[in-house]
């Protein structure tokens, strides 16, 4: 065995062993060390904090745009992780939550419970923030965790890393409960994703090549997300103000995330009056449209390629495209959708509904942004990932998604008959 190998399996051990202390850890513990996390990111730990990522920007000089901006952690920002372990605190603890009880006719009581799922393992790219997110939520569900960031962000995730072991510590927890393997070894990631019996689960969180990777080759189950390929669909009955600001806010406010729109999809009907709007819009926000033949027809686009229905572009690149009807923008959808988000913007509820009975996503919306999928924008707190799966977590991740559910019997002397 390589020494990463050894050094991983070392990590991944002591952190297990720590999630079995966690499972006594009140919910007023595991609380106090939460706050004391938020309280060190706005003061004591801020600087440090602030200045590892400054040193990871500027060593990440190559980076795109949109990699850079998941890179950076400013002030706002900082304030941004700290309020959401806020959050965190204020959700209910799922671990004991009794999800079903009944009583057998011997007797024997019987009830489904909510439990930690153990020592959960989570590799991830660029954003820094994901470090605390993560940690947090897999802390109140009562699970240790392993995290694996990226390069980009080493400096910074050992400096968020080492804010959540000393706040474990002050409360009597083990820090190991929280643990970032300290090497850039690309090694690090075979081996994590290798320890069957000590990891119980993966959580990747990055590109499709990674995700792909960690898939094919784990020996732990895995959470899926390979890519947001997201759509806005504008109906002919939509208000068109409505749909232009949806719109805008669902590929500019920040185009480098899996909820950004990667597609816009017009009704024929309304084409003529929406599309010149909307593409001098994007336009002006320094957006490339890339458009079938019939947006073209309207609108000044770069014909769009058979690949580009099926990009994740993650910067300010749109594939546009003109569809006869709800049936058209339901069967491109099917065709090209990659079980994220999608959005349809209409003014007829028979319409609305029949969107969200057969679109098959994560997170199906109407007249809203695609990026409202997002743990923390729909009352999670936070999120650990985004599941496109189906098999046990699909959408964004929070507590009682780190939970499995268990048996729990009680009885008085029953036997089986």
């Amino acid at each position: 065995m390589s020494e990463v190998r050894s050094e991983v399996e070392a990590l991944a051990r002591r952190a297990k062993e720590a999630a079995r202390g966690l499972a006594g850890a009140t919910t007023t513990k595991k609380d106090a060390v939460l706050r004391r996390v938020a309280a060190a990111l706005r003061g004591p730990a801020r600087a440090d904090v602030l200045a590892a990522n400054e040193a990871d920007v500027a060593e990440g000089a190559e980076l795109t745009a949109a990699l850079r901006d998941r890179l950076r952690l400013d002030g706002p920002r900082l304030d941004g992780v700290a309020a959401a372990v806020d959050e965190v605190v204020a959700l209910p603890d799922p671990v004991g939550q009794v999800v079903r009880r009944h009583t057998l006719p011997n007797g024997l009581e019987v009830e489904r419970v909510r439990a930690p799922l153990g020592l959960v393992g989570i590799i991830y790219e660029s954003r820094p923030n994901v470090t605390i997110d993560a940690a947090a939520l897999c802390f109140k569900a009562g699970n240790a965790c392993l995290l694996r960031g990226g390069k980009e962000a080493f400096r910074t995730n050992q400096a968020l890393a080492r804010v959540f072991a000393d706040a474990l510590a002050a409360e009597g927890l083990d820090p190991a409960a929280v643990s970032l393997i300290p090497t850039l070894d690309r090694e690090a990631t075979r081996a994590m994703i290798e320890l069957d019996g000590v990891v119980d689960l993966i959580i990747p969180r990055g590109g499709e090549s990674l995700i792909r990777f960690v898939a094919e080759n784990a020996r732990v189950p895995v959470i899926r997300h390979y890519k947001g390929v997201c759509h806005v669909y504008v109906d002919a009955a939509a208000d068109l103000e409505k749909a232009l600001a949806i719109a805008m806010n669902a590929k500019v406010q920040r185009p480098g995330v899996c909820n950004a729109m990667e597609t816009l999809l017009v009704d024929e009907a309304i084409a003529d009056a929406f599309l010149p709007r909307v593409a001098e819009a994007m336009r002006g926000a320094g957006v490339e449209l890339r458009a079938d033949a019939r947006a073209r027809a309207r609108i000044d686009a770069v014909p769009a390629t058979d690949a580009d229905w099926d990009e994740e572009y993650l910067d300010l690149v749109l594939s546009v495209a003109v569809v006869d009807g709800l049936e058209g923008a339901l069967a491109h959808i099917a065709r090209h959708g990659s079980l994220h988000t999608e959005a349809i913007v209409t003014e007829r509820a028979e319409r609305a509904e029949r969107f969200l009975r057969e679109v098959d996503a994560s997170c199906v919306l109407v007249n809203a942004s695609t990026r409202f999928n997002d743990g923390g924008q729909l009352g999670l707190g936070a999120e650990v990932g985004i599941s496109t799966t189906k098999l046990h977590a699909y959408g964004p991740m929070g507590l009682e998604e780190l939970c499995t559910v268990k048996w729990v019997g009680r009885g008085s002397g029953q036997v089986r008959a």
